[in-house]
């Protein structure tokens, strides 16, 4: 069969491609960012599009053209600069069921989400639960997928935030602790897709995709520890005042860019917990999907995995020093222009040379530690960085090669801030 995914590349829409392709199925993968993915999955064909801008039936036709399914993958957690969530998760979905009305298209998959709910006051589970309307509204063969909390090898969002607090050095800190959570495995997702899209399913089926008991969080936080075979910790159970700083603190970065899994969104999602009805999937498959310990013992941890969740807690601490050390050093130049300049000068730089270095410097400094924090920008700020530094290096030792030998070290103490640049640079992707 031809096979549409949309959000293909996503932790889910990559389990569901990779599944499809082995069933034998033609796949195309559609969504904004597809270089990578065309990288990491040559044998699918790539659209670039951005579904918050399909939003009518016909935008939607060149793509559903000749495609036997479609497998809806795509989401968003919270609005932001590079999301909308009434577009992405109704106005593009009302679009392209259309669409593939029109075009012939007979079955369709939507991933939603447990407690999509059109009376929520939540806008993630509300929208959701638009786009689930739009799709059992429709003529089509659908099948609705609800997954608990998905765990993959793979991790973006709320599994990389769970990895990261269960390596936190001598205890676990956690807010909510005792929220009940059901887990599924991503393949388990993949398989029930497999057969939606293969017709093996009953028609116009919506079902919760969850393991067959609940866990507190506080549990879920200690089988993540030990799978990533650090010693026993105790989960401590931080202040609820806690979270909700770190879901503001979140929320502002998201204006930012930053796709924190700790905003208000999710917090909220945690709150209400993450639980769905498992008998409705085991009367239908006529099995249980698997817990969580058999999900983790069928992806054993290795040093990468430490790696990723020790070091997915320490960038956002990385980029705020970093930050803050550039805009400082910037600041205080400024502020104290005279100063530097005559250390320049007290060094053999021309008083009227030093008195065009010293404002240029700290413009400079404050420009990029003021952009390293905007997602769009950090890219480019962490490689203007590792310029000034080298720029300024050279100059120093050109001009005032003494300074290497400064007591005070002002030379040498740049090499580890340019070490933690390169380090910034290494973990910036996030997917």
């Amino acid at each position: 069969m031809n096979v549409l995914v949309l959000g293909g590349y996503g932790l889910i829409g990559d389990a569901v491609i990779g599944r499809l392709l082995r069933d034998g199925h033609d796949v195309t993968g559609l969504g904004r960012d597809v270089q990578d993915a065309g990288r990491r999955r040559p044998a699918v064909r790539w659209i670039a599009a951005d579904m918050s801008k399909l939003l009518a039936a016909e935008d939607w036709l060149p793509a559903v053209a000749g495609m036997d399914a479609v497998v809806n993958a795509a989401g968003a957690l919270q609005d932001g600069p590079r999301d909308r969530l009434d577009a992405v998760h109704r106005g593009a979905v009302v679009a392209l069921v259309a669409a593939c009305e029109q075009a012939g298209v007979h079955r369709f998959a939507q991933i939603s989400a447990i407690g999509a709910d059109l009376a929520s006051a939540n806008p993630f589970f509300s929208t959701k639960a638009q786009g689930d309307q739009a799709v059992a509204s429709s003529s089509l063969a659908w099948t609705i997928l609800r997954p608990g909390l998905v765990i993959a090898p793979a991790a973006y969002g709320g599994t990389a935030l769970l990895r990261a607090l269960a390596t936190f050095p001598g205890f676990v800190p956690a807010v909510m602790t005792r929220q009940p959570i059901q887990t599924v495995a991503v393949t388990d997702v993949a398989e029930a897709v497999s057969r939606a899209v293969a017709g093996s399913l009953p028609p116009r089926l919506a079902v919760d995709l969850v393991e067959a008991n609940a866990r507190p969080l506080a549990e879920v936080l200690t089988a993540l520890r030990a799978w990533l075979g650090l010693q026993p910790a105790r989960v401590v159970p931080m202040p609820a005042i806690l979270g909700r700083l770190a879901g503001a603190v979140a929320d502002m970065l998201g204006i930012l860019g930053w796709r924190s899994p700790l905003r208000s969104a999710a917090l909220a999602a945690v709150a209400r917990g993450v639980t769905g009805d498992a008998a409705a999937w085991n009367r239908i498959s006529g099995r249980p999907l698997q817990p969580l310990e058999a999900t983790l013992a069928d992806m054993p941890a290795n040093v990468q995995e430490r790696w990723f969740a020790r070091l997915w807690l320490a960038k956002p601490v990385i980029f705020a020093c970093l930050s803050l050390f550039w805009l400082v050093s910037g600041v205080v130049g400024l502020i104290r222009q005279e100063a530097a300049a005559d250390i320049l000068v007290s060094h053999g730089v021309s008083a009227s040379l030093a008195h065009i270095l010293v404002p240029v410097g700290s413009a400079a400094d404050i420009l990029v530690g003021a952009a390293v924090v905007v997602r769009s920008l950090a890219r480019h700020a962490l490689l203007a960085m590792i310029a000034i530094t080298l720029s300024y290096l050279a100059g120093a030792t050109l001009l005032v090669p003494g300074l290497w030998l400064d007591p005070l070290g002002p030379l040498v103490k740049t090499i580890p801030a340019l070490c933690l640049v390169l380090v910034a640079l290494a973990v910036l992707d996030e997917r």
